[in-house]
């Protein structure tokens, strides 16, 4: 486990930046899973689509969780 901020050489602090890195993880799953979803509805598998779906959901609650800490942070 690294105790040195890194900071200084991306030009963000460390926590903020990983709250950055968070949103665009959650976003770009959000993204992923839709085309698993689409995957799952040519394959006629609901369960699946429903299942993807769901997942998909808890990710954009986890972006927009992620935007709200990051706005209350840096904004």
């Amino acid at each position: 486990m690294s105790t040195t901020e890194t900071g200084h050489v991306t030009g963000t602090k460390d926590k903020d930046y990983n709250i950055i890195w968070f949103v665009e993880s959650c976003l770009s799953n959000v993204l992923r899973l839709e085309t698993y979803i689409q995957d799952a509805e040519r394959a006629n598998d609901n369960e699946l689509a429903d299942f993807f779906r769901r997942a998909q959901e808890e990710s954009r609650k986890g972006a927009e969780k992620g935007k709200e800490m990051l706005s209350k942070r840096i904004g």
